[in-house]
This record gives structure tokens, sequence and C-alpha cells, in this order.
């Protein structure tokens, strides 16, 4: 199975999915991972449909190691084109997984391909290289939603 995995992840970072910044976004972020060097530029475009907020696109540009990228792909299927509360608990099961150390295996059926870097829990320098572009997500919804409040409040 680990097989399997590790060829889920090589397949996201050679063919990735989502790659490239696109318009129009409601804010954009930048992390890096000091820790190896890893970088993201993410940008995110939230739109309201039938008075839910969703995701309507989510696009990246970065560099770094295979994890990162390939999460960064993996991120974009999970999240793009979904309702925002369903992005989230995607991002927390996400979470939940990555940092166990290893003893939550993800569940296939709602995590798709996300459940490749199950086994990445198991070493902690590579954590970081797999969160990355969630987080970055996280914040840049984050961005968006101050955004728009902000925009409704001067209204």
């Amino acid at each position: 199975m680990q097989d399997l995995y590790q060829e889920i992840i090589l397949d996201h970072y050679r063919r990735p999915q989502g790659r490239g910044l696109r318009e129009p976004f409601d804010s954009q972020v930048h992390h890096v991972n000091p820790t190896c060097g890893d970088e993201i530029d993410l940008r995110v475009h939230l739109e309201d449909r039938d008075g839910l907020p969703y995701v309507a696109d989510v696009s990246y540009a970065g560099q770094g190691c295979s994890i990162s990228q390939a999460s960064a792909s993996v991120m974009f299927e999970s999240l793009a084109d979904k309702p925002l509360t369903e992005a989230f608990e995607s991002l927390a099961r996400f979470q939940e997984m990555i940092q166990s150390k290893g003893e939550n295996p993800g569940d296939e059926d709602t995590m798709g391909d996300a459940v490749a870097f199950a086994g990445v829990a198991k070493y902690p320098a590579r954590i970081k290289c797999a969160l990355l572009p969630w987080l970055a997500w996280k914040d840049a919804v984050l961005r968006a939603s101050d955004a728009s409040s902000t925009d409704k409040d001067d209204q």
C-alpha cells in the first residue's frame, strides 16, 4: 500500500493539478517553510452560491520538495469548487491525519488522494512540507473573509 501512496505523490508532483496563479482572486498569500526552503504563492477565490460560500478556485505557484508540491496539487483537488464548510472539514481531516505520528491512516473515501500522505506523518521534518499549501489556503481564506467583512462594514 505504501508503494501505491508513493506513486500517487509522485504522480501529483509530476502532473500537478491547479498549478499556475489565476484571476479572479480574493486574496493571495506567500508562505515559506524555513526548515527546507519550500515556498508557495497561493490565491483563493470565494463566491456565494445560493447563500453558501464556495471555494470557487484555488491557484498556486511554488517550489520545493516533491512532498510540498504534490500536497499542493492534492489540496487543489480536495478544496476547489467545494462549499467552504466542506473544504474546512477536508483541511481538518488532513491535519489530523498528518499530525497523528502515523496513528491515523486517513479514510480514502472522504480524503481521496490526500490519504497518500498518511506515511508522511511518521517523519516530523516532512509534516511541515505536506502542510504548507493547506495552511496557506487557510490563511488566504481567512484574509479573503476579513476583506469581505470589511467591505460590508464600509457599505
